[in-house]
């Protein structure tokens, strides 16, 4: 029997691409998450999402937990359900429950069930690292590396929570830092602008990326084939990592575009603030980890997402 892998939040945008290499590699995924996205699945998964067995509960259901490792012969977690950056600053109690708390939850099946679980990796961000300037407002600096939201800073203490549970309980894990992810199906939250612009060029659409800014950007499906490899190869320890991320600025990125699509560029607006980069001070890069890691070109990587989406305007044609 191929392994069973527990995705949490895989009813998400990298999730959903996470179950997508999952299957890809003939393995047997179990996605968990409160909510399910038929529509996205469809379009990612083809044919297949009748083979994933769908959970559909609360982290902080440690019952339901237990029973679908038990169900399903779980071997191996990737851990993705989270609330983002303006869930957790608008309501910080339960971004706390759901980040933190429901993180400690699949922490400890991992510990009940330490002779199942093979290896976890899980969802760290690059939210944990602070300002790169002098933020009067916040009253830090770039040397205070500390983050600037409350989502940073519950990331940050999973990573702390992980450690832990390698210290105590010797539960290996790998924390996965990408940047800004893009791709096909990217199309929620401020920095899903790039992704909806390759949309609308391959339409032939008008599009305004509502933010400015320079910051690194991660292709979906090397961000999912890392959360993939992480937790089926997941080292001794509990080691965070970097993801490559390919720096750019949001002209640059649209200047991408109009290499891929001629003439799609002058279609593609740019208007909203400037966000920061979070770029890593002392970075730890999954190559580190795994010495073959190859990242895609952003230029490769944005061909491959307006591909997509050419290819399903024909195939509904």
């Amino acid at each position: 029997m191929s392994d069973s892998v527990l995705v949490s939040g895989g009813s998400g945008f990298i999730g959903t691409w996470v179950v997508r290499e999952l299957l890809n590699r003939g393995l047997r995924p179990i996605v968990f998450d409160a909510h399910g996205n038929d529509d996205r699945w469809r379009r990612i998964l083809g044919g297949r999402p009748e083979q994933v067995p769908f959970v559909a509960g609360s982290l902080l259901d440690r019952g339901l937990l237990q029973k679908t490792v038990d169900e399903h012969r779980v071997s191996h977690i990737i851990h993705l359900a989270a609330l983002l950056t303006p869930n957790c600053q608008e309501d910080p109690f339960t971004g706390c429950e759901v980040n933190v708390l429901g993180s400690v939850a699949i922490f400890e099946l991992a510990r009940i069930c330490s002779d199942k679980i093979k290896g976890i990796s899980y969802a760290s961000s690059y939210a944990v690292y602070g300002p790169e300037i002098d933020d009067q407002t916040l009253g830090l600096t770039a040397a205070d590396n500390r983050p600037p939201s409350f989502y940073g800073a519950f990331k940050l203490a999973v990573d702390a929570i992980a450690e832990q549970y390698w210290r105590h309980f010797q539960i290996a894990s790998v924390g996965i830092r990408p940047h800004v992810a893009y791709g096909p199906e990217r199309i929620v939250g401020l920095t899903s602008g790039p992704s909806q612009a390759c949309r609308a060029a391959a339409f032939g659409e008008a599009y305004t990326i509502n933010y400015t800014g320079r910051v690194g950007y991660d292709y979906v499906e090397d961000v999912a084939h890392a959360f993939v490899r992480a937790a089926l190869e997941t080292p001794a320890g509990s080691a965070v990592v970097d993801l490559p991320s390919q720096l750019a600025t949001t002209r640059e990125f649209v200047e991408v575009i109009e290499r891929v699509v001629p003439g799609a560029g002058s279609r593609i607006q740019i208007d909203g603030p400037s966000i920061p980069s979070n770029i890593p001070p002392k970075p730890h890069y999954i190559s580190d980890l795994y010495p073959d890691w190859h990242a895609t070109p952003l230029e490769e990587g944005v061909r491959q997402t307006i591909e997509f989406y050419r290819q399903k305007s024909e195939a509904e044609q």
